[in-house]
């Protein structure tokens, strides 16, 4: 007979998950959940489901990229966890912090071929902090306390948990009951080195041509205010790339874009803050030669630095930022050079962005890139959530769709997994239902989840779509001719009508294949209250002028 404080298995782990504040659980139905489902549902946990265990992972880790709390999502044993490897990895590269809770074949019959038995842990350990199998219903709570902890812990990470059918099915103690839970707080964890400190703080005194380079870690750190802070005392200019978009609001005085490259190899001193030197700074050669670079973030690195570094601050970002504006004081003679050369750098900055308005003033039809996020722009609010999910069409959008707070520009990240945007989107409008949130999708993208738009529709989120469609893998095809004069495996079919199938769907849809048809169909989208999609047809010999390297 079961006892009043005993509980099975699913019901412990929700109620872990509900003392450490999950609200929702992104899933796809599989058996060896059913009583996870039961827990959540008692314990007041809503359950989102979609329609790829993909999405579901893609979710958790949006949801974490828009709330900065844990995410996480259920998925089934077998092809359910391998379904998801994608989004682990996505988060893993963006230190995501996401619990997957995986279904496992009974233990009792373990290695005699249960339903989709296989050891999950093996292969999914490269791309998590933790992987790891309840070995018994009373270890379960434990266990869901130390992963939690565990993915929340700096450089924050995807976690994973998998749980015998048997063991979930079964009944123990709840030993945790009213059991507090230690908030994993890093943004008010330890200080940086003293000596590091001094070091950088000397370096940035005497710097002419200091500029900030802000990324990720920024955001999971929490540090964003401070940073403005720093840059407004001590008059440094400010470029972010991942998730530091957003956190220096875009039409601030200090806040360059465009003015990068130069920026970067004038640059006496740069503060790298929260970002790898990885392909996206070019392993470090984006900086110039004689450049000193100053390595910020809330933990070590998790690879070696492919360039030597003059100092490094590891610890609580606030704290650091701050007592590095508190030790680098603004003399009157650097103050002098500093001006002069922010007046440089939004020199190149204004004449860059002119160069931009031919294509943001193009007439053509199909529609220039550029042209597109001239008319979206305007349409959108300060705070609007942007998601991108494709490749040139993304690109586009990450060199002039502006960011204005912390956690309103959601990309895939270094990984660069296509498929992740219906995900992320889902998570956005969940977190902000008040609060605009557009999913800019390539056509190509959209083979990847486009079914989400009926979990979209069934759970009543009206994300609006704005497509790019070229009809190719434009990321592919331009640079593959460019090398072989030829390109293969790099067209789609032209023209086709997604906004017809998420019609379908139960959606919203609109076609736009001209200037001056986007805002009306925006107005349509937004008006409709469902889930809606505007295909724009993009003109196909259009490529990105793209600089970084993958290797």
């Amino acid at each position: 007979m079961q006892a009043a404080d005993e509980f099975h298995g699913g019901r412990l782990i929700a109620k872990r998950l509900r003392a450490h504040g999950v609200s929702r659980l992104f899933t796809l139905s599989g058996g060896h959940l059913f009583s996870i489902y039961d827990g959540c549902r008692e314990e007041g946990i809503e359950i989102i489901d979609v329609r790829h265990e993909q999405t579901a992972a893609f979710a958790a880790e949006g949801w974490a990229k828009v709330t900065r709390e844990l995410g996480v999502c259920a998925l089934t044993a077998g092809p359910g966890v391998t379904n998801g490897m994608s989004a682990l990895g996505s988060a893993h590269e963006n230190n995501s912090p996401m619990l997957v809770l995986g279904g496992r074949a009974p233990a009792f019959r373990w290695g005699q071929g249960s339903l989709q038995e296989i050891d999950h842990v093996p292969f999914v350990r490269p791309l998590v902090k933790m992987a790891a199998t309840a070995d018994s219903p009373g270890e379960i709570q434990d266990l869901v306390d130390e992963a939690i902890a565990t993915a929340l812990v700096p450089h924050s990470g995807p976690v994973f948990l998998d749980f015998p059918l048997d063991y979930v099915f079964s009944f123990a103690a709840d030993s945790e009951a009213d059991a507090p839970y230690a908030e994993v707080a890093p943004w008010r964890a330890g200080r940086a080195d003293g000596d590091e400190l001094e070091r950088a703080a000397r370096l940035l005194r005497e710097a002419e041509r200091p500029v900030i380079m802000a990324g990720t870690g920024l955001y999971w750190g929490r540090g964003e205010v401070e940073l403005h802070a720093l840059a407004e005392a001590l008059r440094i200019p400010v470029f972010a790339n991942g998730l530091g978009r957003g956190c220096f609001p875009a039409d601030h005085e200090l806040y360059f874009s465009r003015a990068r490259s130069e920026a970067f190899k004038q640059a006496d001193v740069a503060l790298v803050v929260g970002v790898p030197l990885d392909f996206r700074l070019g392993f470090g050669a984006a900086f110039g030669d004689e450049t000193t670079i100053v390595a910020i973030d809330v933990a070590e690195p998790q690879r070696a630095q492919p360039r030597a570094l003059a100092a490094e601050l590891y610890g609580a970002l606030p704290a650091a930022l701050d007592d590095l504006r508190d030790g680098a004081s603004l003399a009157d003679d650097v103050a002098a050079e500093r001006r002069q050369w922010l007046q440089a750098l939004r020199a190149v900055e204004t004449e860059q962005r002119g160069s931009e308005r031919e294509g943001l003033d193009d007439k053509r039809i199909p529609m220039h890139p550029m042209r597109l996020y001239a008319e979206l722009m305007p349409l959108l609010d300060r705070d609007a959530i942007i998601i991108g999910d494709g490749g040139d069409f993304v690109s586009f959008a990450g060199r002039l769709v502006d960011s204005f707070e912390p956690g309103c520009w959601l990309d895939p990240g270094p990984y660069g997994c296509l498929g992740s945007g219906p995900g992320y989107a889902l998570a956005a409008k969940l977190a902000h239902p008040d609060r605009q949130v557009v999913l800019l999708q390539g056509d190509g993208a959209f083979g990847f989840s486009g079914m989400e738009w009926d979990t979209l529709v069934r759970h009543g989120v009206p994300v609006i779509g704005v497509m790019g469609n070229n009809g190719i893998w434009a990321l592919e095809k331009h640079p593959m001719e460019a090398i072989y004069g030829y390109s293969v495996a790099a067209h789609l079919q032209p023209e086709m009508r997604y906004d017809q199938l998420v019609q379908t769907l139960g959606g919203h849809g609109e076609l736009v294949h001209a200037p001056g048809q986007l805002q009306p169909a925006f107005e349509r989208a937004l008006a409709s209250g469902r889930p809606s999609l505007i295909n724009v047809i993009t003109d196909p010999e259009v490529a990105y002028p793209r600089r970084s390297n993958l290797a």
